[in-house]
């Protein structure tokens, strides 16, 4: 069967022009990867030798960045020997999706040999256990054509490196290669894992450098500059800057009683009422529950004194909505609209469904499965959630902060000034999470999550340098790719942010 396999290949030697990497649905691409595919699923992982022994050439050559160089004796050897000798611990490779790529060799004309490189992954197996990851490295190997047959001629495999920690499938993108050599690695890592669209802004220099879009809205409906997405949380930061600018103004105090304004009848006679403060919201030190319809109750109830200690809640955005609407007798998307959205030129953002957006650039929510959810159109303004906005729109909006948001530089330090922490190494500040002392430089950064079933947002920034990150998209397998994103832009930082995340 394997001659057999052998024979087809061979028969492929027409003349082909071109020395570019291949697409994935060569002809020459699949061949090759059948070989790969029978080198080591076939051969190292399950030690059947004798494929192994056919496959590569007598004149074969490993070259390994640990083991130093083998020819085919001592290569063979090895597989008895280290690999195959303990099946209570074996190691197992895998390739990495979407990592393999083809480059034909032609010696006027005629294909003579091929270059495949990779990315292989290192697993231990052992008995009553999930693999585990050992072990990364790129490949690149060298297949020859010897008397009508593939060969392997020679292999390099380098740059070993131990895994990362694993935070588990929800945050793994399992696709080591760099996302942003090539549009249509993105395009692959969103078909992976069923995720529609993407939409990602970068700031640099205070200034929104880049917005790129893909995937699609709906099937048959592609993503454009256009796209709105809802972005949940991240609706927060938003209500949090129109107050702060009414506090700019004189027209608003952080540490007045809110219940000067506003009064709900579930907790008009709660004593904790009248130490309830703007300060204590923005901060979520509110006392509140994050939404009322999760409690038993399903009534609004101060579950612990205002100011004493941190629990993430939108019932608090909520109050201080109603409270500067009962104050200024105007809602507070007109008060977004005065003081944020006609200043910055946010012309596609909206707290709630109104005749201005065109239902056509709604990046629909999507299930894990990739399959469209039939989504709720708001209509109500809500000051903790909802909100409806581009990447163009919402990364201007970042910019602004990340420029001092037309605040005083008081204000603006009492904004970014730790009032309450979440856990180590995360704190909250005025409306957004603060990760302190990121490195040795002092760096930090400014960062909101946002999500409901069928989207997921998040954004980063780092006032110090001026630099931040803006990812949204329309499936609940979003979250997959925030932290490839982030380390990639980010590097070393971006990695310490992961990690006080999601440890």
């Amino acid at each position: 069967m394997l001659n057999k396999l052998y024979w087809i290949i061979g028969l492929n030697l027409i003349p082909l022009f071109g020395f570019c990497q291949l697409e994935k649905s060569d002809t020459l691409y699949t061949e090759l990867k059948v070989l790969d595919s029978l080198l080591f699923e076939e051969g190292f992982n399950k030690c059947r030798l004798t494929i192994v022994d056919s496959i590569v050439s007598a004149n074969f050559e490993f070259y390994h960045d640990q083991n130093g160089i083998q020819d085919k004796p001592l290569f063979l050897k090895g597989f008895r020997e280290s690999l195959c000798s303990n099946p209570e611990r074996k190691p197992i490779r895998k390739l990495v999706r979407g990592t393999l790529e083809v480059f034909p060799l032609h010696n006027e004309g005629v294909l003579y040999g091929a270059i495949q490189t990779g990315i292989h992954e290192f697993f231990i197996k052992e008995p009553d256990k999930e693999l585990y990851k050992t072990n990364v490295a790129p490949f690149t190997s060298l297949w020859i054509i010897e008397k009508n047959q593939w060969k392997l001629k020679r292999v390099l495999s380098y740059d070993h490196q131990n895994p990362g920690p694993h935070y588990g499938d929800k945050f793994e993108s399992k696709f080591p290669s760099p996302l942003f050599t090539s549009d249509s690695d993105i395009e692959d890592l969103l078909r992976q894992h069923k995720i529609p669209s993407v939409g990602i802004g970068y700031i640099d220099s205070g200034v929104l450098k880049q917005v790129r879009i893909f995937g699609e809205k709906t099937v048959g409906n592609p993503a454009d500059y256009n796209t709105v997405y809802k972005v949940a949380s991240l609706t927060k930061p938003v209500t949090a800057l129109v107050t702060l600018k009414l506090v700019e103004k004189g027209l608003w105090d952080l540490d007045d009683p809110v219940y000067k304004y506003h009064i709900e009848k579930d907790v008009i006679n709660s004593p904790e009422l009248e130490k309830l403060t703007t300060r204590h919201i923005l901060s979520h030190r509110s006392g509140f529950s994050n939404w009322r319809h999760l409690t038993e109750s399903q009534e609004l109830t101060f579950e612990f004194e205002p100011g004493t200690k941190f629990q993430y809640s939108g019932e608090g955005f909520e109050y201080l909505r109603k409270s500067l609407e009962e104050k200024f007798g105007k809602g507070l998307e007109d008060l977004a609209q005065e003081l944020l959205f006609d200043p910055l030129v946010m012309k596609n953002t909206h707290f709630y469904w109104d005749n201005c957006l065109k239902e056509e650039n709604y990046a629909a929510e999507h299930d894990e499965h990739g399959r469209p959810i039939v989504y709720e159109k708001y209509t109500t303004v809500n000051a903790a959630a909802n909100l409806l906005t581009t990447v163009q729109d919402y990364g201007t909006f970042m910019t602004h902060i990340i420029n001092g948001a037309g605040l005083s530089d008081t204000l603006y330090q009492q904004f970014l000034y730790p009032y309450s922490n979440k856990k180590p190494g995360i704190d909250w500040g005025l409306g957004c999470q603060l990760l302190l002392d990121l490195n040795d430089k002092g760096d930090f950064a400014v960062m909101h999550g946002g999500g409901d079933y069928g989207l997921k947002t998040i954004m980063l920034m780092f006032p110090k340098t001026k630099k931040g990150l803006l990812i949204c998209s329309n499936s609940e397998n979003g979250m997959v790719i925030w932290r490839k994103i982030i380390e990639e832009y980010f590097g070393v930082l971006g990695e310490e942010i992961v990690k006080r995340q999601l440890e």
